[in-house]
């Protein structure tokens, strides 16, 4: 599983730019969308608690990016006709081979790692997905709203009908903070997995748009740089 270990704070602002969907065009009454994930995305307590994490778990982060590392590389030996995937004829040649019992005894290696990780991780969101209900009714009855409409299924509407940042400033003023390291025998909810695996999915989303982008501006500042003598 790709590592998230870039700080929520440093994409929080191009989230609300992909993400800030149209929302729902007004029938009888104000209806409006909330984008769920990114609303507890932005919030001060998650982006503070994964800061957090990246510290207090650095070595587990440190290793596994290095078992990664590592893993890329033998799978680069084993991919014998450099297409960038594993196909049967590849996959068969290697079963027995000291590539192959590395990469399992790696993927021994990282389990534990990783569960640790995001272990603390939905901890994080758990807590602030414990206040969302709250929030969310707060922001509803503030602006008397009929109906919330998830993004996906609107077609147009004005920009002010989404309250998704509505919703995080009512999340901000409920919890402050939020602790990373969760207490022996705790168990996720359900709800709290499928929001965490929503936003690692929307951050990692981010961070290969803004990948691009930089790209992009790199190859147009080369092709517009003038040539030397």
């Amino acid at each position: 599983m790709k590592l998230v270990t870039k700080t929520l704070a440093a994409v929080s602002l191009a989230a609300m730019a992909v993400t800030a969907a149209p929302a729902a065009a007004q029938v009888e009454g104000r209806m409006a969308t909330v984008n769920a994930p990114l609303a507890v995305i932005n919030t001060e307590a998650l982006k503070n608690a994964y800061e957090q994490i990246n510290t207090t778990y650095k070595a587990q982060i440190d290793q596994m990016q290095a078992l990664n590392t590592e893993s890329q590389t033998l799978l680069r030996q084993l991919d014998t006709n450099g297409d960038g995937q594993l196909d049967e004829a590849e996959q068969n040649a290697a079963q027995n081979s000291s590539q192959a019992t590395r990469l399992q005894a790696i993927d021994q290696q990282m389990a534990p790692l990783n569960n640790q990780v995001e272990a603390a991780r939905v901890y994080a969101v758990e807590q602030i997905m414990a206040q969302y209900g709250a929030s969310l009714e707060q922001v509803v009855t503030q602006q008397n709203i009929k109906m919330i409409l998830s993004p996906e299924a609107v077609i147009y509407a004005p920009p002010e009908a989404n309250i998704t940042a509505q919703v995080t400033t009512a999340l901000n003023s409920k919890v402050s903070n939020v602790g990373i390291v969760p207490p022996q025998g705790w168990q996720p909810r359900r709800n709290s997995l499928a929001m965490y695996q929503q936003i690692t999915q929307a951050i990692n989303a981010i961070a290969a748009i803004q990948a691009q982008q930089q790209a992009a501006q790199q190859q147009q500042g080369n092709t517009a740089a003038p040539s030397g003598r």
